[in-house]
């Protein structure tokens, strides 16, 4: 089996009733991390065990209401990922929710294990810090939900990229697969959707995997909206929108380090990309979703 056919996970591979998407742990051939998203007619309902796993509720499109322990959430959602920031609900591992929709929705459920209890938490979209990243074709806007914001978690990281048609994103190449200083042992998911163009086509996006050291691994894959890539270890990067079609990817991380860090270092041969950024002009394409969208 080449590393394209054992990391690279097809739209629909793992769809099963109400989920199009059940990425689990096993699947993965990990320990931490996994995603499903949850797909929901008009008056669709869904109960939702998190079992070992903390997990967000993160709408992607469409909005829904989430019933647990008494209480109900209403998340108000967004139309598409293409155009807003989303309000969304964090809840704790051995949590059982019922979650509907009155329009119907898509809804992200990105997943780590576990090893502290944490309270059920509604997070307004005013606590989705972010931010743009590089300059001219490595411009990208990131999102993050539970990654360098006020949101806390026992292991899970997860925020979104979105980057513009023709742009490289996840560059310079890192990687995360060794706990030091400056990195931590992360594993990471990355869950895309390309934006079809204008004329209604659809297109794909190229994502490349390489060896870090002690690390084998080799990949660079085409891929396509729902597609799933999973990185165990190794430089990841670059993430290619190609050119006509912007591309976003949700990416979900987790690991051992009980201090749920982001932590990561470059490829030593294109660190120096990162010093040309200070001079460098933002793609007048972003940001694609307001970056303070409480105003």
């Amino acid at each position: 089996m080449s590393d394209n056919d054992r990391y690279v996970i097809r739209a629909g591979e793992t769809a099963h009733e109400a989920y199009e998407t059940d990425l689990t742990v096993e699947r993965a051939g990990w320990d931490w991390c996994s995603l499903r998203v949850l797909a929901l007619p008009a008056g669709g309902r869904q109960e939702v065990s998190t079992g070992e796993a903390e997990l967000l509720v993160l709408p992607l499109s469409g909005g829904c209401r989430v019933e647990v322990g008494g209480e109900s959430y209403d998340l108000a959602g967004r139309p598409e990922v293409w155009t807003a920031v989303t309000d969304y609900l964090y809840l704790p591992r051995h949590t059982t929710v019922v979650v509907s929709s009155a329009e119907g929705g898509r809804f992200a459920l990105p997943a780590a294990k576990a090893t502290a209890d944490l309270p059920v938490r509604y997070c307004p979209v005013g606590e989705v810090v972010s931010q743009l990243r590089g300059t001219g074709d490595c411009s990208r806007q990131v999102n993050n939900y539970a990654l360098g914001n006020a949101v806390p978690t026992s292991h899970l990281l997860a925020c979104e990229v979105l980057t513009p048609g023709g742009n490289w994103s996840s560059y310079p190449p890192h990687k995360h697969d060794e706990h030091t200083e400056v990195e931590r042992i992360l594993e990471e998911i990355y869950y895309y959707e390309v934006r079809p163009a204008a004329n209604g086509t659809t297109g794909m996006a190229l994502q490349r995997i390489y060896p870090s050291p002690g690390k084998p691994i080799d990949v660079c894959a085409e891929v396509h909206s729902r597609d799933i890539v999973i990185m165990p270890y190794g430089y990841h990067g670059p993430s290619v929108a190609a050119p006509g079609y912007d591309l976003y990817y949700l990416n979900v991380m987790a690991g051992p380090a009980e201090d749920s860090t982001w932590l990561m270092t470059d490829d030593p041969h294109y660190t120096w990309l990162r010093q040309e950024w200070q001079t460098g002009e933002v793609d007048p394409r972003l940001p694609m979703t307001p970056l303070n969208p409480e105003e």
